[in-house]
């Protein structure tokens, strides 16, 4: 499958495919780290190569990624997650129980590991970061009051903003003074009051 300006949305055989945490693990250190292979991957999770091996495959199958061409040999294969954003269908009451059920691993287990990677980031001690980067970090939440439609509109709004920085900077892998970062964007509504427990606002 190709992916489109709006993202690959993962079909019910892609969703199976990386339903198993390890999968999600490996499909996440290919984003952050780019292309690896069988053995590096073990060695970064605690896993046999044989089993990576393994789980390499089914996600290739998939198109969840791919082989990097012409680089390795056949007993040392590389491979990469195709550039692109995916979109999770969350889990859906329209969705077979294994689909419903394989959306809630997926689900789950990308943001324990985003929520992980956040954490790392926070307790990390500030003599394992070098000067020029120690402020270059942001982690902010803001509390807003919207309607459905200005949510919709701060939501395009940013979404604009990163897909034009990964334009602006793609291709800059391998500089000597770049490192790998994570981009978050978060935008979402919170429970009502009435489910909160809180009462309304006079």
């Amino acid at each position: 499958m190709t992916n489109n300006e709006q993202g690959r949305t993962l079909d019910a055989g892609a969703l199976k495919a990386l339903a198993h945490p390890l999968r999600v693990r490996i499909y996440d250190l290919l984003s952050e780290r780019g292309a690896q292979t069988a053995s590096s991957l073990a060695t970064l999770i605690g896993e046999t190569s044989g089993s990576t091996s393994y789980h390499l495959r089914a996600l290739a199958a998939h198109d969840l990624i791919r082989e990097v061409p012409g680089k390795g040999t056949g007993r040392e294969r590389w491979w990469e997650r195709p550039k692109g954003r995916i979109n999770l269908p969350g889990p859906d009451e329209s969705m077979s129980p294994a689909n419903r059920s394989a959306a809630q691993i997926v689900t789950a287990e990308f943001f324990r590991l985003r929520h992980q990677t956040l954490m790392d980031y926070l307790n990390r001690p500030a003599d394992e970061q070098s000067e020029e980067w120690k402020d270059a970090g942001l982690v902010m939440t803001t509390m807003l009051d919207l309607t459905p439609e200005q949510m919709t509109e701060l939501k395009d709004q940013l979404s604009a903003v990163v897909d034009a920085a990964v334009e602006r900077y793609s291709g800059q892998e391998g500089r000597s003074d770049t490192r790998r970062v994570s981009l978050r964007a978060e935008i979402f509504d919170l429970p009502a009051a009435s489910s909160r427990g809180l009462a309304p606002k006079e």
